[in-house]
């Protein structure tokens, strides 16, 4: 198979490596690369970055900034759809979802 149709994951390393190979690896303020973190589901694997929580001068939790997403690789195809960066049971809904539709 190629790159475009990449072999369906059976693990969480195989769907990184789909992942790392198709998307830019977000990168800290300092420009060191993010974590990337998988969760497994039924259907998939759900892959984002981890950010440190921004904190304002006096050290208080500041909300995250808005926007980013996160990206499913299908267990059954490895083909990849990004949902938006909600936390992950309601990323893994939305793509259920859709899935349906």
């Amino acid at each position: 198979m190629t790159s475009d149709h990449p072999a369906p994951p059976t693990t969480s390393e195989e769907a990184l490596a789909i992942v790392r190979g198709r998307y830019a690896r977000p990168e800290l303020p300092d420009g060191t690369p993010a974590e990337l973190r998988v969760e497994e589901f039924d259907l998939g694997y759900l892959v984002y970055a981890v950010f440190p929580p921004v904190t304002d001068a006096a050290g208080r939790p500041q909300p995250a900034p808005p926007g980013g997403s996160k990206i499913v690789v299908a267990k059954d195809t490895g083909e990849t759809a990004t949902v938006p960066n909600y936390p992950t049971e309601a990323a893994i809904a939305l793509y259920r979802k859709q899935r349906r539709s």
